[in-house]
């Protein structure tokens, strides 16, 4: 089985098994990559994610998206964790879906009060409220097709598809049963539970560095 890169044109192939696979996948085709699997990879500074049976890497994130990810959870603590709403977390982070034995490790993301029996020892196993992921060019098509999917169907609330180029936000929201999609330029409202508890300003969000 190959496995999917981030580099565009090009595959990678999926790791032989050895004796430390030896778990049971009940009812999954032998070849297909699960969270256990990823949990194998060695920490090389990639990012390994199992969606659909596929291995997914993607390389370390350039100093633009690491600028952005900053910028948001600097707008977010203030938000949603420092008055008690629940807990921020950001990359790396590993985020379980037990029922699949799929498994990503979002940008950001944000899990309620109500939903923190997922939190785990050494990861999530459940959906979070929130998650939010920046593009770069090599990983646009997937965060926007394969991993809104992924989300939609796990129950993730509210998905943020953060664009460098565009400078906006494109908001999905699950939490009705039915995907509601906007664009945003400018304010962009940080809901808990479908309530607005604040805006971000994206203006700050995307500010270059002098």
């Amino acid at each position: 089985m190959t496995a999917q890169s981030d580099t565009p044109g090009k595959r990678i192939r999926a790791l032989a098994p050895s004796s430390a696979w030896r778990y049971n996948v009940e009812g999954m085709p032998s070849t297909s990559i699960t969270w256990q699997d990823v949990l194998l990879m060695p920490e090389d500074g990639n990012r390994y994610e199992a969606i659909g049976g596929e291995l997914y890497v993607t390389p370390p994130p350039q100093l633009r998206h690491q600028e952005i990810a900053r910028n948001l959870v600097g707008a977010l603590l203030p938000l949603i964790q420092d008055p008690g709403y629940g807990e921020l977390l950001f990359a790396p982070v590993g985020v379980e879906f037990p029922d699949t034995r799929e498994g990503v490790q979002p940008d950001i993301l944000f899990i309620s009060n109500e939903r923190l029996d997922i939190v785990g020892d050494d990861w999530l196993r459940g959906a979070p409220d929130l998650v939010i992921e920046i593009l770069s060019p090599s990983t646009a098509a997937r965060d926007r097709n394969i991993k809104r999917k992924l989300y939609g169907r796990h129950g993730v609330a509210e998905y943020w598809i953060v664009d460098p180029k565009s400078e906006t936000v494109e908001v999905w929201n699950f939490a009705r049963g039915a995907a509601e999609r906007r664009i945003v330029h400018d304010q962009l409202d940080v809901r808990v539970h479908g309530s607005v508890v604040g805006q971000i300003d994206l203006s700050g969000i995307f500010a270059k560095r002098a």
